[in-house]
């Protein structure tokens, strides 16, 4: 029997590898089927492409790329707070330095306070020890202690008492205006300054003649002596008269009608005038 070649074409399709996808395409197999006087059933070969995963790749490609931003987030803020804690350890670094630099300031002006207080106690002291019998009741009324007594000008650091008597049988010669100042506690001035020696000009005021002043304590005891004061301390300026000195023992008298850059007189010093005195404060000037 001479045999028959059939051919039969059968289209499967495939089912897919998800509810939600779709083969893309689908593969037609022909297979020649041998029969004998019968029709035989094909059986097909199917092959399908299975689809790419392309909604997958793209949700782990933003899975990804949220990753990368969250890092980038967490790398910006920490960045951001090393920077803030490194400004704040600045601040509180310059703050304690400021601090500290105030706090020094302040100690240093206390320690100076606490020197001139200091020095102003010793000075205190040292004036109250001068006297035999301290009157305790004249310098510090109601507890009150002053620089000075009554009558006296303050000048600095001293107490200068400048003798007014009116009368001719009140004034002095050199040496005894120099014992009434040490019934005081005090000497006859010593002129040390420009300052001073305009204190004393304005303080001073003319009597009797223009010849007549006030005894300071600055002498010269005999011709071949040098010009000396009574404390002792060197001659450094001095503001003589242009006229001529006297003979003799000489003693300087300030003379008030001239002026005062030029108001030193040599005069005897048995010659009877008003005279100046000076002591040191009680309480010494800053």
């Amino acid at each position: 029997m001479e045999e028959r070649e059939n051919y039969v074409a059968v289209i499967f399709q495939t089912k897919a590898n998800s509810a939600y996808e779709k083969p893309e395409s689908t593969e037609v197999i022909y297979e020649q089927v041998k029969t004998e006087d019968k029709t035989w059933e094909a059986h097909p070969v199917i092959t399908a492409k299975a689809p790419p995963r392309t909604r997958l790749s793209l949700v782990v490609a933003a899975l990804v790329g949220v990753c990368l931003i969250l890092v980038s987030v967490i790398i910006a803020l920490s960045l951001n707070a090393a920077v803030s804690e490194h400004g704040r350890e600045t601040v509180n670094v310059t703050t304690q330095n400021l601090q500290l630099m105030t706090e020094r300031a302040a100690s240093e002006r206390r320690t100076e306070e606490l020197t001139r207080e200091r020095d102003r106690l010793r000075w205190t002291v040292g004036v109250i020890l001068e006297y035999e019998n301290f009157p305790v009741n004249k310098f510090c009324p109601q507890k009150v202690c002053r620089p000075c007594l009554d009558a006296w000008v303050l000048f600095q650091s001293s107490c200068y008492l400048f003798f007014q008597g009116q009368y001719g049988k009140s004034w002095r010669g050199w040496n005894d205006s120099r014992e009434e100042c040490k019934r005081h506690q005090a000497d006859l001035v010593v002129i040390g300054s420009l300052e001073e020696q305009e204190f004393i000009n304005n303080h001073t005021e003319t009597y009797n003649d223009d010849k007549h002043g006030y005894w300071i304590g600055f002498s010269k005891r005999s011709p071949k002596d040098a010009w000396t004061w009574v404390d002792g301390s060197n001659t450094t300026v001095t503001y003589w008269t242009t006229h001529g000195a006297g003979y003799g023992t000489s003693c300087a008298l300030s003379v008030p009608t001239v002026p005062p850059l030029a108001s030193w007189s040599k005069v005897s010093c048995t010659m009877n005038n008003r005279w100046i005195c000076e002591r040191r404060a009680l309480i010494k000037a800053d």
